[in-house]
């Protein structure tokens, strides 16, 4: 329905790159210059500038992104109300989510959406909470889910699920055998944590302040940006980790991780939709009406 040279300039714009445009397209490389020429030949101005090998958007080139993604939003939530009035709906919805959401939540969900909105592309971004902000201000997603403690007054936020981090040690552990410790042995305690920008790390430093203590007094042994290197470096060492509890049930079943409470250290969490204001309807908040219905077991 719109005009194809925008998306071309849409795809290069959010790319920057034409060879990768070209193949996202399935166009050739000459053909995306051509249609970039065109439209830099109506407007009588440039929309890339080239340095080396690489290029970037000029001041022109930001402000027809702007617009485009209005376009493009407003095609969506087009496509999505006539779709509603025969309840066949159809398009591209892309996700981003924070790596624990990703790995261990979402994925019955997804699985169970796709039976009921087969013609729906889901497209799904893994990294952790601060680069999922990122994406969604780029409009490189339509909506995040993260596990993040501090909201940003950019975006809209939404309750998913409850999740709890709780700290967990091998079961061979010398404190496996201790129900609860206390916040001064916690501190001497070698410690596995997440990388900077993880949500984790994040409600772990909120949780740690009514004590005034930082994650710099605590004795991390190493950062790991991935719940499962971090379970596996957990089987073989003294060291602690804090996960979420929706990561360690295979683990805590087959007696391989065991939890080790901290006295007066509140680590409930809630995992959050995040939208940005003024973003367009439609299929991101099918899915999300979807979700927040859905029977996690």
């Amino acid at each position: 329905m719109f005009d194809f040279r925008l998306k071309v300039f849409y795809t290069v714009a959010k790319r920057l790159n034409f060879t990768k445009a070209a193949e996202e397209l399935c166009i050739t490389q000459p053909a995306v210059s051509k249609h970039i020429q065109e439209i830099e030949s109506y407007y009588k101005i440039r929309l890339f500038e080239r340095n080396g090998n690489k290029i970037h958007l000029t001041k022109a080139g930001g402000v027809l992104l702007h617009y485009c993604n209005q376009i493009f939003g407003l095609y969506g939530s087009l496509e999505f109300d006539l779709n509603a009035l025969t309840e066949t709906f159809k398009g591209k919805l892309r996700i981003g989510a924070s790596t624990t959401i990703a790995q261990y939540v979402l994925p019955p969900l997804l699985a169970d959406f796709h039976q009921r909105y087969e013609d729906i592309q889901v497209s799904l971004t893994i990294s952790n909470t601060e680069q999922i902000e990122q994406a969604l201000n780029n409009n490189s997603i339509d909506f995040g889910i993260i596990e993040g403690q501090s909201k940003n007054t950019l975006f809209k936020y939404t309750e998913f699920i409850h999740d709890e981090i709780v700290p967990v040690v091998a079961s061979n552990h010398t404190l496996a055998a201790q129900k609860e410790i206390s916040i001064e042995q916690l501190v001497s305690t070698p410690l596995l944590l997440r990388e900077p920008g993880s949500g984790t790390l994040e409600v772990i430093a909120h949780a740690l302040k009514p004590h005034n203590i930082k994650l710099s007094d605590l004795q991390c042994e190493m950062q790991l940006g991935s719940t499962e290197s971090i379970k596996s470096y957990l089987l073989h060492s003294n060291c602690m980790a804090f996960l979420s509890i929706h990561s360690i049930l295979d683990e805590l079943e087959n007696n391989k991780l065991r939890i080790v409470d901290v006295k007066d250290l509140n680590l409930d969490r809630t995992f959050h939709f995040i939208q940005l204001y003024g973003g367009t309807e439609g299929l991101p908040e099918l899915f999300i009406e979807y979700a927040r219905h859905y029977n996690f077991r």
